[in-house]
């Protein structure tokens, strides 16, 4: 049966564009080293892509969060730290002022001493990250203790998000640290003040209990920081081996095998180089009926 110059024609246009088009899919796969580009590359696969790339970035907005937390603890334990080693002076200065031999005039310069260290507690409670206050609890933007000692803070530790239903408290609620009834360690520091300055030996050794019960008090909450510390630890490690095995799977999934995609690319470009020499052949001998 005799075949149209004009449908001969069409089909050897609509083949190469075929053979066009699966050229340039071959050529982008080899660029982009990626086997899947676009939905229609496998709509299945890309779907699977698209819900681990979400998975991931929430993996490394967590990884953020958790990092933030490691610093808030770290800085909110140092701070505690420095605390335990003002009171272990505190109480040493105790020791010596509630001797008998020491004079009034001692324990008077003494007081001068322990007044800077109330002076130091009010800078270490207010104790900031990037002018956010660690022992405000959720209040972080304010300065949470005055000169005085008095808190202006909440009692609503901050906390940060760790996982899609866990939080973490990193901040602290600085009356709960600094100020617990029955453990106020301003009001320690304050009576030891009076207590030296009206030469009141009794005084003395009564602020030395209290300051072995606030010492006491703040290795439970130094204790605290710790086990959130390893708990945070243990989230990281976690998310770190997720984020490896699904980074796996994600290339698994899409990352071109690039051997074989430059073999498929080559084959491709000998094809299209064999169809456009068939086509103008074809094309010389028909084209004149469409002048």
């Amino acid at each position: 049966m005799r075949v149209a110059n004009k449908s001969l024609y069409d089909s050897v246009k609509f083949e190469l564009g075929n053979i066009t088009e699966a050229l340039s899919k071959a050529n982008e796969v080899v660029s982009t080293t990626k086997r899947i580009n676009n939905l229609s590359d496998d709509p299945v696969g890309l779907n699977q892509v698209l819900n681990i790339k979400s998975f991931l970035s929430n993996i490394d907005q967590l990884g953020r969060n958790i990092d933030m937390a490691k610093t808030w603890i770290t800085v909110g334990e140092s701070a505690l730290n420095n605390v335990q080693d003002l009171l272990t002076e505190a109480k040493a200065l105790c020791v010596q002022m509630a001797n008998g031999t020491v004079s009034g005039s001692e324990r008077s310069a003494a007081a001068e001493t322990v007044q800077n260290m109330l002076e130091e507690l009010v800078a270490l409670a207010n104790t900031d990250i990037n002018g956010h206050y660690v022992f405000a609890g959720s209040d972080t933007d304010n300065t949470p203790f005055d000169s005085s000692g008095n808190y202006s803070g909440d009692n609503n530790p901050f906390t940060l998000k760790i996982g899609k239903d866990a939080t973490i408290q990193v901040g602290s609620d600085g009356e709960a640290v600094f100020k617990a009834s029955g453990n106020d360690i301003f009001q320690t520091l304050s009576d030891l003040i009076t207590a030296l300055q009206g030469n009141d030996v009794g005084g003395i050794q009564t602020a030395m209990g209290n300051l072995d019960s606030n010492a006491q008090h703040v290795a439970t909450k130094i204790s605290d920081l710790g086990s959130k510390m390893r708990r945070l630890e243990m989230k990281e490690n976690i998310f770190q081996d997720s984020k490896l095995a699904n980074t796996q799977r994600l290339s698994k999934l899409e990352d071109a095998d690039i051997a074989d995609a430059i073999m498929d690319l080559q084959a491709k470009q000998t094809a299209y180089q064999a169809a456009l020499a068939s086509s103008s052949k074809i094309l010389r001998m028909s084209l004149v009926d469409f002048v």
